[in-house]
């Protein structure tokens, strides 16, 4: 019976086919261990690291980094067993032969946790959404660089979220150090590059780089094999990589990695760019959305002076000190307490059924705009939450969803959505429904306006809402009212808050 398990791309998430290689973590002829991250994958979702299933070597690798893989389709093959179930023959000494300590590769230096090879928050280690996935034939796309083989190290490697084994475990030695990859041809380069040297920011061939940094430096084309980092333990840095991308602090060629910043811009001055992962799930949701739910959009400037300085008194109270406080999160309040009187508004039309759903629970989406486009984390049952609470959970989700470790389940199962278009200093918007949802919520900018206040016109904070509403669940009084009762909220939230939320 053959050692050689062929490991096949698991299911990463409700309603997901396929996933892109973004980088691979071993080489051939590696040794891995059990739950030990061996590649990144980006799906439509969100990008996760997939451990290993079983321990053992890597004898080959299917698949290149820029791939994308349908689910099932195997990625990997590890020989369970290679040593075929006996001890290999012991050596005798020789003149010749390398010491012991000459087959150990250099000690790695300690990783800041958020690193691809740090440890995750809590040690938790990399869990997948079952390992039931469906056959289909893979969808390959022509490799960047012939040159570079599928277990080698792409030059531009793309975010991946942080999620790694406990700090305790570390990857075997292997028997000798793999050699650093010759830089890819650039077409802005005359001639084909030399090698580079790998700087301070790669140990044992592996680069030391949050996931943010690798998507900036995938967007600038900046080879991050190629840069001496300067932070912990020799990370690279946002800095690194705009400095590399202005044509300082890179090794071999800065004047190509810099003019590869630039838009690849063809003989008919058209830049082409590809639709895939998180863009292109939320362009097929904005269109079916868009021609299955009717929409209604309604407007409401309102004044939210008194909602400001509401804020400023929770930023004075001993117990709200060091925790995020913003506009957001009254706005969030406001939905939340106005659905307990339009409970229709946090509901669902169900096409197949011929009902309409309403939901008992509030999953709060939060729309948020990432390096890989606009994704809708939800805080589950945020109805139940005190005001610290979902403060709390809002600050959690937006760190997280910067750092591109949003979890697929994160951004599923929502039931109403808030748009904060304000941050962009936009006054509102018609925003579009998110599928399954009844309504979303689309918050201004807060901008000091004349507003007639006691009779008299003073400079006030005023705002604009925009709520944009399916017209088969939700008619105009409906949505009037709801708008309305948010309104009310946030003109005079005092009453609410002093009241011992």
């Amino acid at each position: 019976m053959s050692s050689i398990k062929e490991f096949k791309l698991p299911d990463l998430g409700e309603g997901l086919t396929e996933g892109e290689i973004l980088t691979w973590l071993v080489a051939e002829g590696d040794t891995v261990t059990l739950n030990q991250p061996i590649v990144e994958v980006e799906t439509a979702k969100a990008a996760v690291e997939i451990p290993a299933k079983w321990a053992g070597l890597v004898t080959k690798i299917f698949h290149a980094e820029g791939e994308t893989v349908e689910v099932g389709t195997p990625i990997i093959a590890i020989d369970t067993d290679p040593r075929g179930g006996s001890a290999p023959p012991s050596a005798p000494p020789s003149a010749t032969s390398a010491s012991p300590t000459d087959l150990q590769p250099p000690a790695e230096p300690s990783v800041e946790p958020g690193l691809i090879g740090g440890p995750a928050p809590g040690g938790r280690t990399a869990v997948l959404v079952g390992y039931g996935p469906k056959s289909g034939a893979a969808k390959r796309r022509p490799r960047k660089d012939a040159g570079t083989g599928a277990g080698a190290p792409a030059a531009s490697t793309a975010e991946a979220p942080a999620v790694a084994p406990p700090a305790a475990t570390n990857p075997p030695p292997q028997a000798a150090a793999p050699a650093p990859p010759a830089a890819p041809a650039l077409a802005a380069a005359p001639a084909a590059p030399a090698p580079v040297a790998v700087g301070s920011g790669a140990t044992n061939g592996a680069v030391l780089a949050k996931p943010p940094v690798r998507k900036l430096a995938r967007d600038l084309g900046v080879d991050l094999f190629g840069l001496s980092g300067t932070g912990p333990a020799g990370s690279i840095t946002r800095e690194d990589v705009q400095a590399a991308a202005a044509g300082a602090g890179t090794v071999g060629a800065p004047s190509a990695a810099a003019a590869s910043a630039a838009p690849a811009f063809g003989p008919d001055r058209e830049q082409r760019i590809l639709v895939k992962g998180v863009r292109k799930l939320t362009a097929e949701n904005m269109v079916a959305s868009a021609f299955t739910a009717p929409h209604v959009t309604e407007f409401l400037t309102i004044d939210v002076t008194r909602s400001m300085r509401a804020l400023d008194r929770l930023r004075e109270l001993p117990q709200w000190r060091g925790v995020r406080v913003s506009p957001l999160l009254l706005v969030a309040k406001a939905v939340l307490l106005a659905m307990q009187s339009h409970p229709m508004v946090n509901s669902t039309w169900s096409g197949q059924t011929g009902e309409i759903i309403v939901k008992e629970y509030v999953n709060l989406g939060i729309a948020a705009a990432t390096g890989r486009g606009l994704i809708v984390p939800n805080i589950k049952d945020a109805g139940r939450l005190s005001l610290r609470e979902l403060a709390d959970a809002m600050t959690s989700l937006v760190a997280t969803a910067k750092e591109g470790r949003t979890a697929p389940a994160d951004m599923s199962g929502g039931t109403f959505t808030i748009t904060n278009v304000g941050v962009f200093g936009v006054d509102t918007g018609t925003p579009i429904l998110p599928p399954g949802e009844a309504a979303i919520l689309a918050f201004g900018a807060v901008r000091e306006m004349p507003w007639v206040h006691k009779g008299r016109v003073k400079i006030r904070q005023v705002t604009t809402l925009g709520l944009s509403f399916d017209h088969r669940i939700i008619d105009g009084e409906l949505g009037s009212l709801f708008l309305r009762d948010v309104g009310a909220f946030l003109t005079d939230p005092a009453s609410v808050l002093l009241a011992g939320d």
